[in-house]
C-alpha cells in the first residue's frame, strides 16, 4: 500500500538529488519511482512536489533514513558562508544527508576507494547477489546486503569475482574483525567524532577519507568533512587563501594527499563550516562534480 507524506512548508527536500549525489549506491530510478534495498526490505519511493509517496516501509523509518527531522533551512544558512558555498546550496537545495546502515556504508566506502560510482554500484550489487539473501517484491528479485559473517567466510576468489580487486582482502578482513570481535558499529553513534574516527581507522582498508564518509553518511557525525579529489579541487580553486602558499603548491602537485595533508584540509572544513560541515562538503562535492 502506498503511503502519502506531506513534507510541509519548512521541510525542504529533493529526493532525486539526495539519492544520486554520490552518498549511497543501491538505489535505482524506474520511471518516476526510486527503488532501494534498505536493511531487509525493499522500498519504493517517489516525490511529487511537496508530497513523498512510499511503499513497504513505515513513515518514521522514512523520516529517519532521509534525514527529514533535520532543520535543513537552518543548516543551509549556516554553511552558506561565502559566494561559492551559497551557489552550491542554491543549485541543490533539498539535498539531505542520509542515515545509512553503518555496516553496509563501511563496506561500500572500502570498495569505493579509487573507483567511480558506476563501478561501485556494480561491486555492491555483485556482493549482494552472491552473498546476501534474496528478497522478492512486486515480482522483482532484490538482494539484502550480506552480513559480516557471510563476507568473513567468503573465499578470496569469490570476492574477487565481484570485481573488488585488491579491495577483496580489505573487505574480508574488515568483515572478520566485525564478526569475530562482535563489533557494534551502531554504538559509534554515541561516541564523539574523534573517538568514532579512531575506532573506524582500526579496520583494514579504512583511511581518514573512508572513515569520514562512514561517520557522515551513517553515524550522524554531521561535522565530518571528507576530502576527495573533487573537494580538494574546490579548496584549491576557492579557498586557497586560507592556507600557506607552500602547502597549496604542494598539494596542487601531488596525485594523492598524505594523512597529515588530509587532516589539515578536513580540520579546516570542520572549523570553517562548523558543526554541519558535512553538509557543506556534500553540496560542494556534488556542485563541483556536476558542473
Amino acid at each position: 500500500m502506498v503511503v502519502l507524506l506531506r513534507l510541509g512548508r519548512g521541510c525542504v527536500f529533493d529526493l532525486g538529488v539526495s539519492l544520486c549525489c554520490g552518498q549511497v549506491f543501491r538505489w535505482e530510478l524506474v520511471g518516476d519511482w526510486w527503488w532501494g534495498v534498505v536493511g531487509d526490505g525493499v522500498w519504493r519511493v517517489r516525490q511529487v512536489g511537496d508530497r513523498l509517496e512510499f511503499e513497504n516501509v513505515e513513515e518514521e523509518r522514512v523520516r529517519e533514513y532521509f534525514g527529514l527531522n533535520v532543520d535543513l533551512p537552518r543548516i543551509l544558512r549556516e554553511i552558506g558562508k561565502d559566494e561559492y558555498a551559497r551557489k552550491a546550496v542554491e543549485a541543490f537545495k533539498g539535498l539531505r544527508i542520509l542515515r545509512q546502515d553503518p555496516w553496509e556504508c563501511l563496506v561500500s566506502y572500502v570498495c569505493a576507494t579509487y573507483k567511480g560510482i558506476p563501478a561501485i554500484k556494480k561491486m555492491l550489487f555483485e556482493l549482494s547477489r552472491r552473498f546476501g539473501h534474496k528478497i522478492m517484491f512486486e515480482n522483482r528479485t532484490f538482494y539484502a546486503f550480506p552480513t559480516a559473517e557471510k563476507l568473513a567466510r567468503a573465499s578470496m576468489n569469490r570476492l574477487a569475482e565481484c570485481g573488488l580487486g585488491y579491495r577483496a582482502r580489505y573487505v574480508r578482513e574488515t568483515a572478520r574483525k566485525v564478526h569475530d570481535e562482535h563489533v557494534n558499529l551502531e554504538s559509534l553513534r554515541k561516541a564523539g567524532y574523534d573517538d568514532a574516527q579512531k575506532e573506524l581507522l582500526e579496520f583494514p582498508g579504512v583511511g581518514p577519507k573512508v572513515a569520514d564518509c562512514v561517520l557522515l553518511f551513517s553515524l550522524e557525525k554531521l561535522e565530518a568533512f571528507p576530502v576527495d579529489v573533487w573537494v580538494r579541487r574546490v579548496i584549491l580553486r576557492h579557498y586557497a587563501q586560507h592556507f600557506p602558499d607552500k602547502f597549496i603548491n604542494k598539494i596542487s602537485e601531488e596525485k594523492s594527499l598524505s594523512n597529515s595533508e588530509y587532516a589539515t584540509l578536513s580540520l579546516w572544513g570542520r572549523k570553517y563550516f562548523g558543526k554541519h560541515a558535512g553538509y557543506a562538503q556534500e553540496y560542494m562535492y556534488h556542485y563541483e562534480r556536476t558542473r
